[in-house]
């Protein structure tokens, strides 16, 4: 596919079109600006850009004779430049040349883009070299117009930047200021670009009147600039789907098997068989990836993030556990959990719900939104985890107040008040590695928590540890989680200004509040419940005075999350790639994605059990003597995350697709029968009888969501979608089973 656009000089073409070119590398196709130049900004050069010039020339020169030199379609490239100079001569030798020779090099690189299966952008294609001609010819009347723009190859996408002329004279005024002397020789007279708005409006209505369809796109300022990328994109997407429909007819009318044109990359990677004579005239463009292996990638790096970051943070345990023993252990795992679910229950949901409206929000060029939404979560998400904290600290040392040693209570309520003064910051830095997220950085939003938080807890841990100034126990390691959160705050925050989209920090904020809060409930619940579920065990040992149980149940705890990464990693990139394929309503390359999701989770979550279940009772007696009781318990546990993840990311399937509160409920019945097990098991069974409890009411979590998808979404699990694609005419038998004992 071609793509060029047309403009006066100054109207943004160059930097419009590689922000498109983005845009499309964003979304999986291969898209690149053809013969782009960006003018020099170095003003104080000392050459005065001399060196710039002459390379300028040498390069003109080399790259006209390689062509010139070239033996394929040589006459072609020729006969069309002279054609349209003859036609329209430049007055000034100079430009007559400069023209002849850009007309030459861009016929050249039009006919390698027609051969070419990717996304070509020419921010200059021939309607702008025509309207530079007329400009410097100086007397061009309409008739001429029609005839040279009559002889120019069409693209498939001719895009028409609109701006005011005033805001075009600004910007050559500043384009000029700042260009190196020497460098100035290449631009044209002010006045002279000024013609040059009113020869474009006459080539427009040349265009219209000949039946080329144009796309006008407003140019002026960074918020139109991005609703005009969305438009454009949205129009290249068309053009794509009709290609695609024309080639699958044109496959079917020559007795093509139909199954041999289900989607780009598999239509591409048979063009040599299909059409061995020739290429076809216009070359469809293809997806670099398929979305599955782009999510396959993408979550492998997620997951190496993962990997890393629980490599350190069993480091940190294991050098908190070994230090402080199995009883301080317990305190510090007790107050951590709660620390943890008050802190994402402050979030107020919006650690999820940031990631449908900022991208949302840029893609139509409500900057102004984005801005709103972000600091509307900030201001909100911080103020509720100050009364988290707060209230949270009351609560806790009220309802823990049980018949302890006097050593014992003092370091819990220590901790306790350590932990709550910890909550705004581990909000604070989960809404801004959402931003991040947001922004398109899903590694960088992934290191500070995952990376840095725990190697300088561990960092800090090993100096306390050296260090004959302190005692290591539960209240210092909380001072530990408290300095390695606020570094990590830090970290964030100028990583999020580093991704923020241009222009974001000068938009005015404005606010949709209801639309905001309405998102919230559901959200936070699910935020809230899925840290809760994860330390019920803890929380339940904890609050029944077992405290140095809750520390053994919480390191075989980490250790069977391990088997969990897998489906986090996988959801990381899986999210919003959902949330774009619902909003488009394509069902069936949701459930595609869904059962590819699943099939990357299982995987590496299998992948990863087999060996830890086999090395888990050494693994944990490297802590330490009394930790070997968790062998048992870690055992059970990672059984239960084996089942989550042989199930996906369902709840992420859900919050993408609108279905927050359906999520929100399957969450409170999780949370409900995890209690409610973890309680009964502890009190019949002991710590293990927690470890029943949890992976059972895991399980029945999972089904119930699965029940819950099929019946509202219309989707597979992703397993059996995976299994029955090895018949694929056994798919739709079994959907329409599934769907009816889901209860359609």
């Amino acid at each position: 596919m071609i793509i060029e656009f047309f403009g006066p000089p100054g109207s943004g073409k160059t930097t419009f079109a590689h922000a498109l070119a983005e845009q499309l590398r964003g979304k999986g196709y291969n898209a690149k600006v053809a013969l782009s130049y960006k003018p020099s900004t170095r003003a104080g050069s000392l050459d005065l850009g001399i060196v710039l010039f002459i390379t300028r020339i040498a390069s003109a020169i080399f790259s006209t004779l390689r062509i010139l030199l070239s033996s394929g379609g040589i006459a072609n490239d020729l006969s069309i430049s002279l054609s349209m100079v003859r036609l329209i001569t430049p007055k000034k030798r100079i430009w007559r040349a400069r023209i002849w020779r850009y007309i030459l090099h861009l016929s050249h690189c039009w006919g390698r883009a027609r051969q070419s299966p990717d996304i070509i952008i020419f921010d200059q294609g021939y309607v702008q070299a025509i309207g530079s001609l007329a400009i410097f010819n100086g007397n061009t009347d309409n008739d001429v117009l029609a005839t040279a723009l009559s002889l120019a190859p069409r693209a498939d996408l001719t895009i028409r930047l609109v701006v005011p002329s005033d805001v075009v004279e600004n910007r050559l005024r500043q384009r000029i200021k700042h260009q190196p002397p020497a460098e100035r020789v290449f631009e044209a007279d002010l006045n002279v670009n000024m013609l040059s708005v009113d020869v474009f409006e006459s080539i427009n209505g040349l265009l219209a009147t000949s039946g080329q369809k144009i796309i006008p796109v407003d140019n002026v300022d960074s918020q139109s600039k991005f609703k005009g990328i969305c438009t454009v994109e949205k129009q290249v997407i068309s053009a794509l789907s009709r290609m695609d429909r024309g080639l699958a007819g044109q496959d079917r009318r020559e007795g093509v098997p139909e199954t041999h044109v289900m989607g780009l990359d598999s239509r591409v990677s048979r063009k040599a068989s299909v059409y061995p004579a020739a290429p076809p005239s216009i070359a469809t463009p293809r997806r670099n990836k398929d979305v599955g292996s782009r999510l396959a990638r993408a979550s492998v790096f997620a997951l190496m993030i993962y990997i890393g970051g629980a490599g350190l943070t069993s480091l940190a345990q294991l050098a908190i556990a070994r230090l402080i023993g199995p009883g301080n252990y317990g305190i510090y795992s007790y107050v951590l959990a709660w620390t943890s679910v008050l802190a994402y229950l402050a979030t107020l949901g919006f650690n999820v719900s940031l990631l449908r409206f900022v991208p949302a929000y840029r893609a139509n060029g409500r900057l102004d939104l984005a801005r709103g939404v972000i600091k509307f979560a900030l201001q909100k998400s911080l103020l509720a985890a100050a009364l988290f904290g707060m209230t949270g600290a009351a609560l806790v040392l009220f309802f823990s107040d049980h018949a302890r040693s006097d050593h014992m209570r003092s370091g819990l309520e220590i901790s306790i008040v350590l932990g709550m003064a910890a909550v705004p910051l581990i909000t604070a830095y989960a809404i801004g590695a959402t931003v991040i997220r947001a922004f398109g950085g899903v590694v960088s939003a992934l290191l500070p928590e995952r990376i840095v938080r725990d190697g300088l807890l561990l960092i800090l841990v090993a100096i306390m540890a050296k260090s004959a100034l302190w005692v290591v126990d539960a209240p210092a390691v909380m001072v530990a989680v408290l300095i390695s959160s606020a570094f990590t705050v830090g970290l964030v925050f100028i990583t999020a200004r580093r991704f923020e989209p241009s222009g974001l920090r000068q938009t005015q904020p404005s606010y949709a509040s209801r639309e905001w809060w309405f998102a919230a409930p559901p959200l936070m619940l699910i935020t809230g419940l899925d840290v809760f579920v994860s330390r019920a065990g803890v929380l339940v040992l904890g609050w029944t005075d077992h405290i140095r149980e809750a520390g053994i149940f919480a390191l075989a705890l980490n250790v069977a999350m391990l088997v969990g990464l897998s489906r986090i990693a996988v959801a990381t990139m899986f999210s919003p790639t959902a949330a774009d394929l619902h909003a488009r309503g394509d069902r069936q390359a949701l459930q595609q994605l869904f059962a590819r999701a699943t099939l990357l989770s299982a995987g590496g979550a299998i992948a990863v059990a087999i060996p830890m279940m086999l090395i888990v009772e050494p693994f944990l007696s490297y802590f330490g003597e009394g930790y070997i009781a968790g062998a048992p318990i870690a055992r059970v546990l990672i059984l239960g995350y084996v089942f989550v993840a042989l199930c996906g990311p369902q709840q992420n399937l859900l919050t993408m697709t609108g279905n927050e509160w359906a999520a929100a409920t399957t969450m409170i019945a999780g949370a409900a029968a995890n209690i409610i097990a973890c309680a009964v098991g502890v009190a019949i069974y002991g710590p293990i009888g927690a470890a029943v409890g949890v992976a059972l009411a895991l399980s029945i979590w999972s089904v119930a969501m699965a029940i819950y998808i099929g019946k509202r979404l219309k989707i597979l699990p992703g397993l059996v979608f995976a299994l029955l694609s090895i018949r694929p005419n056994a798919i739709d038998a079994q959907q329409g089973n599934w769907f009816l004992r889901a209860g359609k």
